[in-house]
Order: C-alpha cells, then structure tokens, then sequence
C-alpha cells in the first residue's frame, strides 16, 4: 500500500461521471451540474475542469451551495479559480468570481488544451449548507473535450479512503 501524506490529506472524486456529463467528447452539452459532494468532513473542494480537444466551445462555470443531496435548494456561491491556456502549465492569478458578494459564473476561454481550477472552502457554503457541486452552462455550443473532478482536501475528522463524499 502506498503511504503518502497527499493520500492521506486529500479525496480524489470523479464529481462529472456520465451520470451527469453526458460525454467527456462534449463536456457542457445539456448544462450539466457535478454530483453533489458532501463538504461535512472536509474544509475544501478543487474542482478541476480539463479541456482537450475543441477551438471555439466555450461555457460559464457556477459553484452552487446545496442543502441536501437532491438539492432540494442550489445557490450560486463566490468561489476562486485560476486557469492555463495552450497547453502549459502557467496559471493565471487567483482570482474570485465576482465583488462584493456576487455569484455570477466564470467563462471559459475558447480554446483546446486548458485547466481551470475552481475552489471552494467550507465557510463560502450557504447558511449551514454542508454539499456543493460545479455548475456548467454551455455559452457556445461547440463541442469541447473535458472532465471534470473534485478534490477534496484539509480533511477535519475523515477517514480519506473510506469517508463516503459523493451522494447522489
């Protein structure tokens, strides 16, 4: 067994499974939204949007703070988040969603080979929301290559490889 402290700090989730995504050859088709992952044993989730192949597709990303599991209720939360473009692996600044309060979403640039990374830590959750789930809204139809997972990370009182996180 491979002992690391990465392994025993953080959860890897594949948060956009095709129950959700309808196909990794066109991640934003249909507006998907991630399952919903349980925030109660961890303090931050990464989600991280990879896009391969597909020059012109482009969609706004919402973090949504969720009630329960359904969501019965999804509010759309600040969040920060950084990118790479063109297939390197210099990121821009951190940057946060919107000022003063705002939850507007954050476009993607058009263009192959990027990575967005998109965090959210326990105190941005709604009330006393504990779930969360990334929001795709498909801005130009275009079909783009991506996946997206979720990383859970700075555990509070989990079990990393046995705490159950994603419920749907």
């Amino acid at each position: 067994m491979v002992q690391s402290a990465f392994l025993n700090e953080h959860k890897v989730v594949l948060a956009g499974a095709s129950s959700f995504v309808a196909s990794f050859s066109d991640y934003s088709n249909g507006n998907p939204a991630t399952d919903v992952i349980s925030m109660a044993n961890w303090d931050r989730v990464i989600f991280v949007l990879a896009k391969g192949a597909g020059a012109v597709g482009t969609a706004t990303i919402t973090i949504q703070s969720c009630d329960d599991t359904t969501p019965t209720t999804a509010t759309a939360i600040q969040f920060y988040y950084r990118y790479s473009t063109g297939g390197t692996d210099t990121f821009s600044e951190w940057k946060i969603n919107a000022a003063s309060g705002a939850t507007t979403g954050v476009t993607t640039v058009a263009g192959a080979d990027q990575i967005y990374e998109f965090t959210v830590t326990s105190d941005m959750l709604h009330g006393d929301d504990k779930y969360v789930r990334l929001k795709v809204d498909e801005v130009d139809s275009t079909a783009v290559n991506g996946c997206i997972i979720a990383i859970l990370c700075e555990p509070r009182h989990a079990d990393p490889t046995n705490s159950p996180t994603v419920l749907s």
